[in-house]
This record gives C-alpha cells, sequence and structure tokens, in this order.
C-alpha cells in the first residue's frame, strides 16, 4: 500500500474515533479542536495535532511504536490501529490506569503499558521504527535516538514552557540523524524523575 493510499486510510479511521470516549470531564468540548485537560497537569491534546503527529510518524502496519506519554489513550489508540505494537510509557499512576482500561476495552490487544520516566525510553524492547513524544523536552533526548532504529522516525516537541518546535527527526539506515522542524506547538513538559 502507497503511503498516500495509508494516509488515506489513517484519516478516515481518525475521523470515527470518539474523542469523549478517552475523556473523563468536559466531555461535551470533545469535538473541539483544541487542547483540553485530563487532569494531574496534563491535556489531550487537539485532533488536528493528533492527526497530522500521526501522519508525518508514517506509520504502517509493520511499525514497532514507543509512545511517551500515554495520558487519555487517545493518541495511542490511532498509533496501535496502524501498527504492528505499541509500547506505551506514561509516569502519572491514575492516567496509565484509566488509558490501559480504555485502550482494553476498545478492543486493542497490542499495546504494552509501563510506569515510569518516559525520557529514558524503555530499552528493554529496543529498537523501534517508530517513536512518538507527546510531551515537551528541552533538547531531543538522546536516549530516545539511541532506541530509534535505524532508518526509523520520531516526533518530538523541543524547547521551552512558552512554546516548542516539533521535530521529525529521522535517523537513516548509516545512523545518521536529521530533524526537520514541522510546526510550533505548546505541549506540557516532559518531566523527569529525580535521580536517588
Amino acid at each position: 500500500m502507497s503511503k498516500n493510499d495509508r494516509d488515506k486510510e489513517i484519516r478516515n479511521y481518525f475521523r470515527t474515533m470518539d474523542r469523549s470516549f478517552y475523556m473523563d470531564t468536559d466531555k461535551p468540548l470533545a469535538n473541539w479542536d483544541q487542547a483540553l485537560s485530563i487532569g494531574h497537569g496534563q491535556t489531550i491534546s487537539q485532533p488536528s495535532l493528533v492527526l497530522k503527529m500521526t501522519l508525518e510518524l508514517d506509520v504502517n502496519p509493520s511499525s514497532r511504536v514507543l509512545e511517551i506519554g500515554t495520558g487519555s489513550g487517545y493518541q495511542t489508540a490511532l498509533l496501535a490501529a496502524f501498527s504492528d505494537h505499541v509500547y506505551t510509557v506514561e509516569r502519572i499512576p491514575p492516567l496509565q490506569e484509566r488509558a490501559q482500561t480504555r485502550l482494553k476495552e476498545a478492543g486493542f490487544t497490542n499495546i504494552n503499558f509501563r510506569l515510569g520516566d518516559g525520557s529514558k525510553g524503555w530499552a528493554e524492547h529496543a529498537p523501534y521504527d517508530r517513536i512518538m513524544v507527546t510531551a515537551a523536552a528541552e533538547t531531543v533526548p538522546d536516549s530516545l535516538v539511541a532506541q530509534l532504529a535505524a532508518p526509523g522516525k520520531m516526533m518530538v516537541p523541543v524547547g521551552g514552557r512558552m512554546g516548542q518546535e516539533l521535530l521529525l527527526v529521522e535517523k537513516n539506515s548509516q545512523g545518521e540523524v536529521n530533524s526537520t522542524i514541522v510546526e510550533y506547538v505548546a505541549f506540557v513538559p516532559l518531566e523527569e524523575d529525580e535521580e536517588a
């Protein structure tokens, strides 16, 4: 299947997704194209950005995907519908538990969940063909670049609290890494656990 055909499939599937299913509050606002609070200082991203990031990541049926920031599970669901397997990491226990319950209710069986510091990735299952980061890092995390397959692609917002560059980071088959700015965004920060 060509990328154009796959993108069309993703867009069509995305239009059938019920965003309110992944929300506990503000359900009447689910169809608004804006980020909304899901508690604990976190947000569910605006639908247009979720779709754009998924299309830019270029997932396919053979992709093994690492997602940093499970959040509501909304982005996770879209990735899982078009990938071989998704490994998703969330650091806030109530969000992780709710997302896991929802995604199982939705029928997904190709998702592994981990509670922990997403900035360090999930080395046990690396390398990943695709990595989706849904929180802002100050710089592109070296640990995630190291866990990206060659070739592979990663979407990551990079910058400070006032706004970030959404980067498409691509690693070629020789292991060379290049980044392209996709657009300017505002994500919650990628928190790192303090070292003991």
